[in-house]
């Protein structure tokens, strides 16, 4: 169960919060001002995530010209999808 936490709370409990993260699998949504800043989630589910979102990102890849990408190729979309977050996040803020 993920639970929202303010960053206040975090600098008061942070012992306490990570012992539940750690023995109990719970996770947190730290928020300032009611916007969510960062997460508090156990290793192992930061480590499930990550080989998600790699093997998703070689996937699309090799759909990608018959998965011919150079490294240069790649890194330039790489560097597109980036920006294209960024400023995306930029215009959410805005709204």
């Amino acid at each position: 169960m993920t639970h929202e936490v303010s960053t206040l709370d975090v600098r008061q409990r942070l012992g306490d919060l990570l012992n539940r993260v750690a023995l109990r699998h719970d996770e947190y949504v730290i928020a300032r001002k009611g916007q969510p800043l960062a997460a508090l989630v156990p290793v192992q589910k930061l480590e499930q995530m990550r080989r998600i979102a790699r093997r998703h990102g070689l996937a699309f890849l090799e759909e990608q010209e018959g998965g011919k990408l150079s490294p240069a190729a790649a890194m330039s979309l790489a560097i597109e999808a980036q920006n294209w977050a960024r400023v995306s996040k930029k215009k959410r803020r805005r709204k």
